[in-house]
């Protein structure tokens, strides 16, 4: 007995595949179920001649409300450690594995979720496109779930980061750490630190962003 293939966002994919079609189809996607509670599908930004494309994992309450990504609390600490490490912002394009909001109500706040391995695999076609659409030179992974959405189940962030991989996607593939964690350090201390690996691994980034 065939088995019913897993539903996907491939069919609401245009057949033009240009950032500007894909920011406006993916307000009709389908893919999975987040969409029904979200605002809006929110869709990287950056420009289409970016070296560098940024994966987050999901859009936050403020992206999703506004329609942007990294507009929030970690979007303003990636861009202090973009700065920091000598990365041009407009030389990055910064999107999210999964493209709508997903949380929990709790009371008037709504909370984020992780999203799961069906709803991650479902989004995978916006973020190949993405990454085919801008052809970057390097992939930052930000996060363990961005970086497993790329390179697999059993990619561990904490031994890996800061490495750098061939893809199919773009000649060179690392992770580091996601600018949210930071914020949810539990004291001053881990903050820093955390903070320090970040600029660290973005300086890596650079490094190659120069020898290439």
């Amino acid at each position: 007995m065939a088995t019913a293939q897993a539903k996907t966002a491939a069919e609401y994919l245009p057949a033009r595949r240009t950032l500007p079609a894909l920011t406006a189809a993916v307000q009709f996607c389908r893919g999975c179920d987040l969409y029904a509670h979200a605002t809006q599908a929110v869709f990287g930004e950056g420009p289409a001649s970016a070296r560098v494309v940024m994966i987050g994992e999901v859009p936050g309450d403020r992206e999703d409300l506004q329609g942007h990504p990294f507009v929030g609390p970690a979007g303003r600490i990636l861009d202090r450690a973009l700065a920091e490490a000598g990365i041009e912002r407009s030389d990055v394009y910064v999107t999210n594995a999964v493209k709508h909001f997903k949380f929990e109500p709790r009371g008037k706040r709504r909370i984020h979720k992780k999203p799961n391995a069906a709803e991650i695999r479902a989004c995978r076609p916006w973020l190949e496109a993405e990454c085919f659409a801008v052809h970057p030179e390097v992939i930052v992974c930000l996060g363990a779930t961005a970086a497993q959405s790329i390179l697999g189940p059993k990619y561990r962030l904490t031994q890996e980061h800061g490495n750098f991989v061939e893809h199919p996607w773009a000649p060179h593939v690392t992770s580091t750490i996601h600018p949210s964690a930071i914020l949810r350090a539990p004291d001053e201390d881990r903050r820093h630190a955390q903070y320090r690996e970040l600029v660290e691994d973005l300086a890596k980034v650079r490094a190659v962003l120069r020898a290439s």
